[in-house]
């Protein structure tokens, strides 16, 4: 019996550590009312973070305000491009017991949410805490850093994911059929010239975003091969900081743009 007992066990325990690392949709507001659609976070080239913990963890505050600097640091130079969602591991907890937790332990970053079994679950279980980095546009939402057992070099690896997600300046960065992106001037106070250079035929969608990630504009949308320059006037548009993206079959790159009037 006892054997049985252990059997059982350890399957339970190969089946949480196996379940499949592709994030998961949360829509809905969270705990201060502020509506939310992950996907669409992902899908406009944001990194999402989910930190899930519980409420009497004393070792869980600490590696969630590492992860929000690493974040902040991050978001000097990609304003608004990640956001954190901060879940319990079960459903249970209180929206005011969340709420409470974000705030004592000083992570405002994280959006407080009082529900996170479904989610934790679907991430491989819950740990002391479990913390989840997400990112990547249809088709290719995915799973890029996942942890049950938080250690400070931990953040690099983060960083280092989403630098990798948005950084678009090097050619190891960019999508495998891109061979260059630019955009010049950068600052800009009027047109922008974006340059392009394709390896092949491609689909390609040259859009813009604000900071939070809003399309602002689609600047092109069609099939096109080798070197492409679009200009693009830019005094619609307020002072501020915008990023432009491309998508080519499937991959998306980013340079981010400063509006100066």
């Amino acid at each position: 019996m006892k054997k049985s007992i252990l059997i059982s066990i350890a399957l339970m325990f190969v089946m949480t550590i196996s379940k499949a690392q592709t994030p998961m949709q949360l829509t809905g507001n969270d705990c201060n009312g502020n509506p939310h659609d992950l996907f669409a976070d992902l899908d406009a080239g944001k990194a999402v973070v989910i930190f899930f913990f519980m409420p009497s963890c004393g070792t869980c505050p600490p590696p969630a305000q590492k992860v929000q600097a690493m974040a902040n640091n991050v978001m000097l130079t990609y304003p608004g491009m990640v956001t954190g969602y901060a879940m319990p591991f079960n459903n249970t907890t209180t929206c005011a017991a969340t709420s409470s937790w974000v705030t004592t332990s000083g992570v405002p970053f994280y959006a407080p949410y009082s529900t996170g079994a479904t989610q934790v679950a679907n991430y491989g279980g819950f740990g002391m805490p479990t913390v989840v980095l997400l990112g990547g546009a249809a088709p290719n939402r995915r799973v890029m850093f996942s942890t049950q057992s938080f250690a400070t070099s931990d953040t690099t690896i983060m960083r280092d994911s989403i630098l990798a997600l948005f950084n678009a300046t090097s050619i190891d960065d960019l999508p495998i059929g891109v061979n260059a992106f630019s955009v010049f001037p950068n600052p800009a106070s009027e047109n922008i010239s974006i340059n392009i250079d394709l390896k092949g035929t491609s689909n390609l969608l040259i859009d813009v975003t604000d900071i939070t990630g809003k399309q602002v504009a689609i600047i092109s949308d069609e099939i096109q091969n080798g070197i492409i320059t679009k200009q693009f006037n830019t005094t619609a548009l307020p002072n501020g900081n915008y990023f432009i993206r491309i998508h080519v079959n499937g991959k998306t790159a980013i340079q981010k743009l400063i509006l100066k009037h």
